[in-house]
């Protein structure tokens, strides 16, 4: 599942729309406080709930663009709605999310985290040794 996590990702950086999605600083500093295993129960809940039903309440508007990291992640995983969950992964609507289902949408909501956080490390290394 790891490989597939990392081949969706790549396709998902190449998307001039997907890819504009960024954590902000109080996003990093929000995971950085609750910790990483928080935000993975916060994905969860947050896909379990909005869009695992089998018709979510709202579908397509549903997750807001920011006010928590795993929002962002959503959009910047076409995972925000059961629209872009079929487009970008193939996932139908009309069903409830199975729990092998959910459980790749959060690991790969996580990887995407995972991949900001890094990204943000390295930014704060260069900034720091050039400064």
């Amino acid at each position: 599942m790891r490989n597939r996590i990392v081949e969706t990702l790549d396709k998902l950086k190449r998307s001039s729309f997907r890819s504009k999605f960024k954590l902000n600083q109080r996003d990093l500093v929000y995971i950085q406080n609750k910790g990483i295993e928080t935000i993975r129960k916060h994905a969860f809940d947050f896909i379990t709930s909005r869009v695992g039903p089998q018709f979510p309440k709202n579908d397509g508007k549903q997750t807001p663009r920011k006010g928590h990291p795993v929002f962002v992640a959503q959009h910047a995983t076409g995972t925000c709605c059961r629209g872009c969950i079929e487009k970008w992964h193939g996932i139908k609507r009309g069903n409830a999310l199975t729990d092998r289902q959910i459980t790749f949408i959060v690991d790969l909501i996580m990887g995407w985290i995972e991949r900001q956080m890094v990204v943000h490390l390295t930014n704060q290394c260069i900034n720091t040794k050039s400064g």
